[in-house]
């Protein structure tokens, strides 16, 4: 009996660290086993076992890594990702009720545009109920850094794992989970009235550059930095040439 309740501990134990590593996934988005071990105080070793446990599960899945600005020598590191199905293990929110409700009521607006009108009115409106907590969150926080900064950690408190990372000419928003990915992948309404309520939270164009209902690992924004103020030469008149008398101002 003793050897059995030490397997259940040893399984138990080695289904705590997987999870952990998939959940590392999904708050971090794509990963590399080295980040993971670090992350998670595993081996690398130990990672890449239950790395190679989810992606035959068909829970996890690899890329290379994507690289910004130079490269340098060598094949860049591989990176995993969670699966649609390694997503779903985490969804709380999805409930196929809730999208019935929302094809009737594209349906009863009249369908097409009349319809696809109703499904945006809605995601507004759903999203106007957080945006007035997200604009005490950012605050006066002055530039787009600090308000990306702020907004990603209201983000995070409603589960969706948000962070910010500097890009060229601006800042990545980047959300590693979102709870409502597969209505948002029927209804992409939902992702256009969240892209609106940015820009508005913002104070500037975004751009939406990837999104996981669309089968991305991330959904990222782009909040570009505002551009520095233009740089204006002042001119002094020589007193010498100025004409006797009047001030040269």
């Amino acid at each position: 009996m003793a050897e059995g309740h030490e397997a259940v501990d040893a399984t138990a134990r080695v289904t705590s660290s997987r999870e952990r590593v998939a959940r590392s996934i999904l708050d971090h988005g794509p990963s590399s086993a080295a980040d993971l071990a670090e992350r998670l105080g595993l081996t690398q070793a130990a990672v890449r076992r239950h790395l190679d446990a989810l992606t035959a599960a068909g829970l996890v899945t690899s890329r290379e890594q994507k690289v910004y600005g130079h490269r340098g020598r060598g094949r860049p590191a591989r990176v995993f990702l969670l699966t649609d199905s390694g997503r779903s293990t985490f969804y709380q929110a999805y409930d196929q009720l809730a999208a019935d409700a929302l094809g009737f009521l594209a349906e009863a607006a009249g369908g097409g545009e009349k319809g696809k009108e109703a499904l945006a009115a809605f995601a507004r409106a759903r999203l106007a109920r957080d945006a007035e907590r997200y604009r005490s969150t950012l605050g006066d926080c002055g530039d787009a850094e600090a308000k990306a900064q702020a907004l990603a950690g209201a983000l995070t408190e409603d589960g969706y794992a948000a962070t910010v990372r500097s890009a060229p000419l601006g800042e990545q928003l980047c959300q590693h989970h979102c709870p409502v990915a597969h209505i948002a992948e029927q209804f992409p309404q939902f992702c256009e009235a969240e892209t609106e309520l940015f820009s508005q939270l913002l104070g500037t164009h975004v751009q939406r550059l990837a999104t996981i209902a669309h089968g991305d690992g991330v959904c990222t924004t782009f909040v570009p930095r505002a551009a520095p103020p233009p740089h204006t030469e002042t001119t002094t008149t020589n007193d010498a040439t100025a004409a006797p008398g009047r001030n040269p101002a």
